[in-house]
């Protein structure tokens, strides 16, 4: 509970001569208590409560949150609430949201002051600039988890997103004159001549038998076990078993702002810690393809058993955004339109679920649990919602001898 005056202070003649006076208020606990005042004259009495009066104003207007400007609570809020909590990506990505969405609209605007009306502008206003649905998802999410704390604590009267609801997805595709398509449908994977494209791309020599592309090897690893990208930089050769074959994921590689405390100092950095979730932790067997990889990448570079795979020329741990650069450049060459790293996963999980034709003429696949446990997923319907782009062509036929 904030504290507050109950009176504007009165002023009286004691009966020593002397003038007193005395102005009632709140405590934080909602006890009501006094502060009294003395002089030899009335005026002096005055000026004194006066003076009381100002500073408890100002003390006040200073711990008030709700008479701020969004910018200035948010960030405090940001920095005393969230950064103590989480992980320093996520709380990079709550600042980016907050700093690019967020301030630029309703910044400068005061706490107290913002409706329910001005957040649904702001949601809406991204829509109609063309930013993805997650992407203004995020926002929905750090101000409904920052107003609710300043609710709970007190801070605020009233939680102006109790009135606001994210827009149905459906709703807000259909704004920007796009399809609500099944997540599986959205999946981007490469098809199997662009594989192809892609591995000769990446494994092509000069003329003098230098390799064209650097870690080229990297990406062929991913494309046949389905690590992420911060895994795969993590991988250090003591967790890869050849014999047995198979490698351990224990840490990622992880993009981070550098920061002194809570402060942005500019630049990023990258950080070796916990990976996404405990379920991505795993044991991932190693095909004939993988171990070629690994042999390969290995004769490009060991600086020995406690170091990275996927090193740099001194043995260290290379930088996520080179090594995306190199991606995207065996991606150019290979005339191949842009598709996210993460496509290499999406790929891998798709092929295992949809299955390879066997030269029987049979199909060989896996089930949605076991390619889940290989990804480090949590449960089978992540696997199959977010990275199995489905073979409908599999299905043609399949109702032959079943006509009603």
């Amino acid at each position: 509970m904030q504290k507050k005056l109950l009176t504007n202070g009165n002023v009286f003649k004691r009966t020593d001569g002397r003038w007193g006076g005395v102005v009632w208020y709140m405590d934080e606990q909602g006890n009501r208590k006094r502060k009294s005042f003395s002089g030899t004259t009335k005026q002096e009495a005055n000026k004194k409560i006066t003076a009381y009066i100002t500073e408890f104003e100002n003390q006040i207007t200073g711990t008030d949150e709700s008479r701020k400007l969004l910018r200035d609570s948010l960030q405090n809020w940001l920095e005393g609430f969230k950064f103590p909590v989480v992980e320093q990506t996520t709380y990079d990505r709550a600042e980016s949201t907050a700093k690019n969405q967020v301030y630029p609209i309703l910044g400068n605007k005061v706490v107290d002051d913002i409706t329910a009306a001005d957040i649904k502008n702001l949601l809406n206003h991204w829509m109609n600039e063309g930013l993805s649905y997650s992407t203004v998802k995020k926002v929905y999410v750090l101000l409904n988890e920052y107003f609710r704390t300043l609710y709970l604590e007190e801070m605020i009267n009233k939680n102006p997103m109790g009135n606001v609801e994210m827009i149905k997805k459906s709703n807000f595709l259909s704004a920007q004159g796009k399809e609500d398509l099944p997540e599986c449908e959205t999946v981007t994977v490469f098809d199997e001549d662009e594989v192809k494209r892609f591995k000769a791309e990446a494994l092509a020599t000069y003329p003098n038998g230098k390799r064209k592309h650097q870690q080229a090897l990297a990406y062929i690893l991913m494309l046949n076990t389905g690590m992420r990208a911060g895994e795969a930089l993590a991988l250090r050769n003591c967790d890869i078993d050849l014999e047995s074959r198979q490698l351990q994921i224990q840490k990622t590689v992880k993009e981070i702002y550098k920061r002194q405390g809570t402060k942005a100092v500019g630049g990023r950095t990258m950080k070796v810690g916990k990976t996404k979730t405990p379920t991505s932790k795993r044991t991932v067997p190693l095909n004939r393809a993988a171990v070629e990889a690994i042999k390969k990448l290995r004769e490009e570079y060991y600086f020995g058993e406690e170091t990275p795979l996927i090193c740099d020329e001194r043995g260290n741990y290379t930088n996520p955004v080179n090594f995306r650069k190199r991606y995207y450049r065996i991606l150019n060459g290979a005339g191949i339109e842009t598709k996210g790293l993460h496509s290499l996963r999406h790929t891998f999980a798709t092929n295992l679920i949809n299955g390879v034709k066997q030269p029987d003429g049979t199909i060989r696949a896996l089930s949605p649990k076991q390619v889940a446990d290989l990804l480090g997923h949590s449960t089978s319907q992540i696997t199959e919602m977010y990275y199995v782009k489905k073979d409908t062509a599999r299905l043609n036929g399949i109702t032959d001898g079943f006509e009603i």
